[in-house]
Protein backbone atom coordinates (compact mmCIF):
# COMPACT_ATOMS: atom_id res chain seq x y z
CA UNK A 1 0.00 0.00 0.00
CA UNK A 2 2.84 2.67 1.01
CA UNK A 3 4.62 1.78 -2.35
CA UNK A 4 1.26 2.13 -4.05
CA UNK A 5 0.43 5.54 -2.86
CA UNK A 6 4.15 6.84 -3.30
CA UNK A 7 4.11 6.05 -6.77
CA UNK A 8 0.61 7.26 -7.16
CA UNK A 9 1.57 10.49 -5.58
CA UNK A 10 4.50 11.32 -7.43
CA UNK A 11 3.36 10.40 -10.76
CA UNK A 12 0.24 12.86 -10.30
CA UNK A 13 2.77 15.59 -9.27
CA UNK A 14 4.52 14.84 -12.69
CA UNK A 15 1.41 15.39 -14.53
CA UNK A 16 0.38 18.35 -12.61
CA UNK A 17 3.38 19.93 -13.51
CA UNK A 18 4.27 18.84 -17.36
CA UNK A 19 7.24 16.76 -16.44
CA UNK A 20 4.80 13.86 -17.53
CA UNK A 21 3.46 15.05 -21.01
CA UNK A 22 -0.51 14.16 -22.23
CA UNK A 23 0.26 10.86 -24.34
CA UNK A 24 3.06 9.94 -22.66
CA UNK A 25 3.75 6.29 -21.99
CA UNK A 26 4.26 4.60 -18.40
CA UNK A 27 5.91 1.90 -18.51
CA UNK A 28 5.48 -0.35 -15.24
CA UNK A 29 9.69 -1.29 -15.30
CA UNK A 30 10.85 2.58 -16.10
CA UNK A 31 8.61 3.57 -12.87
CA UNK A 32 8.87 0.46 -10.61
CA UNK A 33 13.12 1.01 -11.61
CA UNK A 34 12.64 5.24 -10.65
CA UNK A 35 11.03 4.35 -7.33
CA UNK A 36 12.38 1.69 -6.13
CA UNK A 37 9.00 -0.51 -5.89
CA UNK A 38 7.74 -3.59 -6.80
CA UNK A 39 5.79 -3.67 -10.20
CA UNK A 40 2.72 -4.78 -8.70
CA UNK A 41 2.72 -1.34 -6.99
CA UNK A 42 3.21 0.34 -9.84
CA UNK A 43 0.49 -1.43 -11.50
CA UNK A 44 -1.79 -0.52 -8.62
CA UNK A 45 -1.13 3.41 -8.72
CA UNK A 46 -1.48 3.15 -12.13
CA UNK A 47 -5.37 1.81 -11.48
CA UNK A 48 -5.72 4.39 -8.98
CA UNK A 49 -4.47 7.48 -11.72
CA UNK A 50 -6.64 5.74 -14.20
CA UNK A 51 -10.07 6.10 -12.28
CA UNK A 52 -8.94 9.66 -11.62
CA UNK A 53 -9.08 10.17 -14.91
CA UNK A 54 -5.03 11.05 -15.74
CA UNK A 55 -3.94 7.93 -16.94
CA UNK A 56 -5.36 6.05 -20.08
CA UNK A 57 -5.09 1.94 -19.63
CA UNK A 58 -4.65 0.73 -23.59
CA UNK A 59 -5.52 -3.06 -23.58
CA UNK A 60 -1.99 -5.21 -24.82
CA UNK A 61 -0.20 -1.91 -24.86
CA UNK A 62 0.19 -0.58 -21.51
CA UNK A 63 -0.85 3.23 -19.86
CA UNK A 64 -0.32 6.73 -20.85
CA UNK A 65 -1.11 10.25 -19.38
CA UNK A 66 -4.40 10.90 -20.80
CA UNK A 67 -4.93 13.84 -22.96
CA UNK A 68 -7.90 15.81 -22.38
CA UNK A 69 -10.25 17.13 -25.53
CA UNK A 70 -11.18 21.20 -25.71
CA UNK A 71 -14.86 19.79 -24.28
CA UNK A 72 -13.25 18.30 -21.17
CA UNK A 73 -10.73 20.67 -20.01
CA UNK A 74 -13.71 23.55 -20.29
CA UNK A 75 -15.69 21.24 -17.95
CA UNK A 76 -13.05 20.44 -15.77
CA UNK A 77 -12.73 24.23 -15.22
CA UNK A 78 -16.20 25.13 -14.57
CA UNK A 79 -16.01 22.47 -12.20
CA UNK A 80 -12.88 24.09 -10.66
CA UNK A 81 -14.44 27.18 -10.42
CA UNK A 82 -17.53 26.30 -8.30
CA UNK A 83 -14.46 24.77 -5.95
CA UNK A 84 -12.10 27.88 -5.98
CA UNK A 85 -14.73 29.98 -5.70
CA UNK A 86 -15.92 28.65 -2.29
CA UNK A 87 -11.89 28.53 -0.91
CA UNK A 88 -11.44 31.87 -2.26
CA UNK A 89 -14.46 32.82 -0.06
CA UNK A 90 -13.60 30.66 2.97
CA UNK A 91 -10.09 31.90 2.83
CA UNK A 92 -11.44 35.75 2.93
CA UNK A 93 -13.15 34.91 5.69
CA UNK A 94 -10.84 33.29 7.80
CA UNK A 95 -7.49 34.60 6.93
CA UNK A 96 -5.22 36.47 9.73
CA UNK A 97 -3.09 39.61 9.58
CA UNK A 98 0.42 37.33 8.87
CA UNK A 99 -1.79 35.70 5.78
CA UNK A 100 -2.93 38.80 4.95
CA UNK A 101 1.09 40.22 4.36
CA UNK A 102 2.24 36.78 2.67
CA UNK A 103 -0.60 37.08 0.28
CA UNK A 104 0.83 40.91 -0.36
CA UNK A 105 4.17 39.66 -0.79
CA UNK A 106 2.98 37.10 -2.87
CA UNK A 107 1.41 39.53 -5.05
CA UNK A 108 4.31 41.60 -5.53
CA UNK A 109 6.14 38.75 -6.45
CA UNK A 110 4.31 38.09 -9.25
CA UNK A 111 3.69 41.74 -10.70
CA UNK A 112 7.21 41.60 -10.62
CA UNK A 113 7.40 38.29 -12.65
CA UNK A 114 4.93 39.68 -15.58
CA UNK A 115 7.33 42.71 -15.72
CA UNK A 116 10.46 40.86 -16.09
CA UNK A 117 8.86 38.97 -18.65
CA UNK A 118 9.51 35.51 -16.33
CA UNK A 119 6.88 33.72 -17.87
CA UNK A 120 8.12 29.93 -15.87
CA UNK A 121 8.43 32.11 -12.74
CA UNK A 122 5.15 33.85 -12.51
CA UNK A 123 3.55 30.56 -13.47
CA UNK A 124 5.27 28.70 -10.53
CA UNK A 125 3.93 31.89 -8.38
CA UNK A 126 0.17 31.10 -9.95
CA UNK A 127 0.24 28.16 -8.76
CA UNK A 128 1.66 28.88 -5.59
CA UNK A 129 -0.81 31.49 -5.00
CA UNK A 130 -3.76 28.79 -5.76
CA UNK A 131 -2.55 26.25 -3.42
CA UNK A 132 -2.05 29.15 -0.82
CA UNK A 133 -5.71 30.02 -1.10
CA UNK A 134 -6.42 26.31 -0.62
CA UNK A 135 -4.71 25.77 2.60
CA UNK A 136 -6.18 29.10 3.62
CA UNK A 137 -9.98 27.82 3.20
CA UNK A 138 -9.22 24.55 5.36
CA UNK A 139 -11.58 23.14 2.61
CA UNK A 140 -9.79 19.96 2.78
CA UNK A 141 -12.07 17.85 0.39
CA UNK A 142 -12.59 20.35 -1.90
CA UNK A 143 -8.57 20.82 -2.45
CA UNK A 144 -8.36 17.26 -2.67
CA UNK A 145 -10.91 17.39 -6.10
CA UNK A 146 -9.18 20.66 -6.82
CA UNK A 147 -5.93 18.90 -7.30
CA UNK A 148 -6.98 15.90 -9.53
CA UNK A 149 -8.79 18.08 -11.63
CA UNK A 150 -5.78 20.51 -12.51
CA UNK A 151 -3.68 17.61 -13.17
CA UNK A 152 -5.71 16.53 -16.32
CA UNK A 153 -5.93 20.23 -17.78
CA UNK A 154 -2.09 21.07 -17.83
CA UNK A 155 -1.19 20.49 -21.38
CA UNK A 156 -4.40 23.33 -21.97
CA UNK A 157 -2.84 25.63 -19.23
CA UNK A 158 0.56 25.27 -21.07
CA UNK A 159 -1.49 26.27 -24.38
CA UNK A 160 -2.40 29.47 -22.38
CA UNK A 161 1.04 30.69 -21.81
CA UNK A 162 1.65 31.32 -25.50
CA UNK A 163 -1.25 33.45 -25.96
CA UNK A 164 0.36 37.41 -26.48
CA UNK A 165 -0.39 39.59 -22.78
CA UNK A 166 -1.80 36.96 -21.31
CA UNK A 167 0.19 37.17 -17.94
CA UNK A 168 -0.93 40.48 -18.28
CA UNK A 169 -4.65 39.49 -17.88
CA UNK A 170 -3.65 37.00 -15.51
CA UNK A 171 -1.88 39.13 -12.84
CA UNK A 172 -4.36 41.37 -13.03
CA UNK A 173 -7.24 39.02 -11.92
CA UNK A 174 -5.37 37.12 -9.39
CA UNK A 175 -4.74 40.52 -7.69
CA UNK A 176 -8.12 42.03 -7.82
CA UNK A 177 -8.22 37.75 -5.65
CA UNK A 178 -5.55 38.86 -3.35
CA UNK A 179 -7.09 42.27 -2.49
CA UNK A 180 -10.47 41.01 -1.66
CA UNK A 181 -8.99 38.28 0.66
CA UNK A 182 -6.28 40.23 2.50
CA UNK A 183 -9.88 42.64 2.85
CA UNK A 184 -11.71 40.23 4.15
CA UNK A 185 -14.21 40.41 1.96
CA UNK A 186 -15.60 36.48 1.05
CA UNK A 187 -18.21 37.84 -1.74
CA UNK A 188 -15.54 39.53 -3.16
CA UNK A 189 -12.78 36.97 -3.18
CA UNK A 190 -15.77 34.28 -4.62
CA UNK A 191 -16.84 36.75 -7.82
CA UNK A 192 -12.97 37.55 -8.29
CA UNK A 193 -12.25 33.82 -8.61
CA UNK A 194 -15.48 32.78 -10.74
CA UNK A 195 -14.02 36.07 -12.98
CA UNK A 196 -11.01 34.36 -13.35
CA UNK A 197 -11.74 31.14 -13.91
CA UNK A 198 -14.52 32.13 -16.77
CA UNK A 199 -11.79 33.94 -18.27
CA UNK A 200 -9.10 31.06 -18.11
CA UNK A 201 -12.12 29.00 -20.16
CA UNK A 202 -12.26 31.87 -22.64
CA UNK A 203 -8.77 31.91 -23.59
CA UNK A 204 -8.99 28.09 -23.33
CA UNK A 205 -11.43 28.20 -26.57
CA UNK A 206 -8.80 31.08 -28.15
CA UNK A 207 -6.23 28.89 -27.76
CA UNK A 208 -7.36 26.09 -29.35
CA UNK A 209 -8.05 27.99 -32.51
CA UNK A 210 -4.29 28.68 -32.85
Amino acid sequence: MAAQEHVRDAVREDIATGRLAPGQRLVEADLATQYGVARSGVRAALLDLSAEGLVERIPQRGSRVRTLSLAEAIEVTEARMVLESLCAAKAAAKVSDAEVAGLADLGERMRQAVAEGDVLEYADLDDRLHRLIRELSGQNTATLIIERLRAQNIRHHFRMTRIPRRTETSLAAHLRIINAICARDAAGASQAMTDHLQDVITHLEAASRK
